[in-house]
């Protein structure tokens, strides 16, 4: 028998691509939501990112345990069976072009005039007012705009981040907000609109160098594997060829590098806190690199753990793929192949696993039809009380199941 998970009998909208909207209703599926993947004829451009199993890596990782239809929300036809999905949905999502869905009829205002038990969530670029709420947003831009690729790089040049941060962040916000939301309707019985955005999320990633700028006038320095205002914490280079990376985050910790890694109680006493080892971290460094050349990586792993010092190695994705800390499940593709994909981060730690599969692009569009053809029965537009209490999510959603 399956374990009931948190979400089960709740069902999810989602008029989605690319990244984020698909990200946020993975993790709405893998707590048990039921998803219904709505794709425009060719499917979510996403697919075609690259070739892994018939579908991208992108596409892989983010549409498990979804259900695919195919609708042209331009058909009156598709357009009234997307209603009537929306009738019967708790959680409506969509990042569609800015605009487009208002213009379809399917924005979150309208939406929830007609429906106030839904809790929508759009996600876009920039959000629906402002002079930038016609952009069209990509990870990458929104890396520049918001100033993430100024502080990244090395100090010779920016850089992007390396995976698409933006969307990822963004995707987790507004699950997060999405939750939120369901925990106030099982209060109260309303719905709720959601705006999330890749510019505010990133924005809000960026408070310290922005707080540090318009309080202190300072600018956040680009140092590459390094840290801006914490010495000593970066990259160094073994004797191997290897790299390590150091983080000492706190005086104590510097007094047992000095006495037990480097054999230099003194430099301890020049650099006593943090502030000192940051004006003069061409010192510190200095002092650190030349001991770290005399080590290979086990070597310094020893001598590392035994000091208790924070340490990782600058590892590559064949080094990944090898980790003894990664942790796998089983995932079916479109094609009938099968990968081991990265179990998910918050999860129970059982390597037989099974995730669910990624669907074929309209795999479920007939049984949809079918199920949305007649009118969505009505449901009631705040929960029973008990007393004078709210019934709890979970009993609001068992009693919206059996009406409907």
């Amino acid at each position: 028998m399956t374990a009931r998970r948190p979400l089960d009998g709740l069902l999810v909208v989602a008029i989605e691509q690319a990244v984020a909207a698909p990200l946020a209703t993975c993790r709405l599926a893998d707590a048990g939501a039921r998803v219904i993947k709505v794709e425009r004829d060719g499917g979510d451009f996403a697919r075609g990112y690259d070739g892994t199993g018939g579908v991208s890596a992108y596409f892989a990782w983010l549409n498990r345990g979804k259900e695919s239809i195919v609708l042209d929300i331009k058909d009156a036809e598709d357009r009234t069976l997307l209603e009537r999905m929306v009738e019967r949905a708790d959680v409506f999502i969509q990042n569609l072009a800015p605009g487009a869905a208002r213009r379809a009829s399917f924005g979150s205002k309208d939406l929830r005039e007609r429906h106030p038990r839904l809790i929508t969530c759009d996600i876009s670029g920039y959000g629906e007012d402002g002079p930038y709420r016609s952009m069209r947003a990509y990870d990458l831009l929104v890396q520049a705009e918001s100033g993430v690729a100024s502080i990244t790089g090395s100090p010779a040049e920016p850089g992007r981040v390396g995976v698409s941060i933006c969307d990822f962040a963004t995707g987790i916000y507004a699950y997060s907000a999405i939750l939120e939301a369901l925990i106030e309707r099982g209060l109260t019985g309303a719905g709720r609109s959601i705006e999330a955005t890749l510019f505010h999320t990133m924005a809000d990633w960026m408070a310290v160098p922005l707080l540090r700028f318009e309080q202190q006038g300072l600018e956040w320095p680009r140092v590459g594997l390094g840290h801006p205002t914490i010495v000593p914490y970066g990259l160094f280079q073994l004797g191997d060829g290897d790299s390590v990376l150091i983080g000492v985050q706190n005086d104590r910790e510097f007094v047992r590098l000095c006495n037990d890694v480097l054999d230099q109680p003194q430099l301890a006493e020049a650099y006593p806190r943090n502030v000192d080892r940051a004006a003069g971290r061409a010192a510190v460094e200095a002092a650190i690199a030349d001991v770290f050349r005399r080590h290979d990586r086990e070597s310094i792993r020893t001598v590392l753990d035994r000091a208790r010092i924070a340490y990782g190695f600058l590892n590559d994705v064949a080094a990944l793929s090898r980790h003894p800390q990664l942790r796998r499940a089983r995932q079916p593709l479109p094609d009938g192949t099968e990968i081991d994909m990265v179990a998910p981060a918050v999860a129970p730690n059982d390597p037989g696993r099974r995730l669910p599969p990624v669907p074929e692009l309209d795999q479920h569009g007939a049984a949809i039809r079918a199920e949305f053809e007649t009118e969505a029965s009505s449901v009631p537009l705040l929960p029973p009380r008990l007393g004078s209490r709210p019934v709890s999510l979970p009993a609001v959603n068992a009693l919206r199941d059996e009406e409907t």
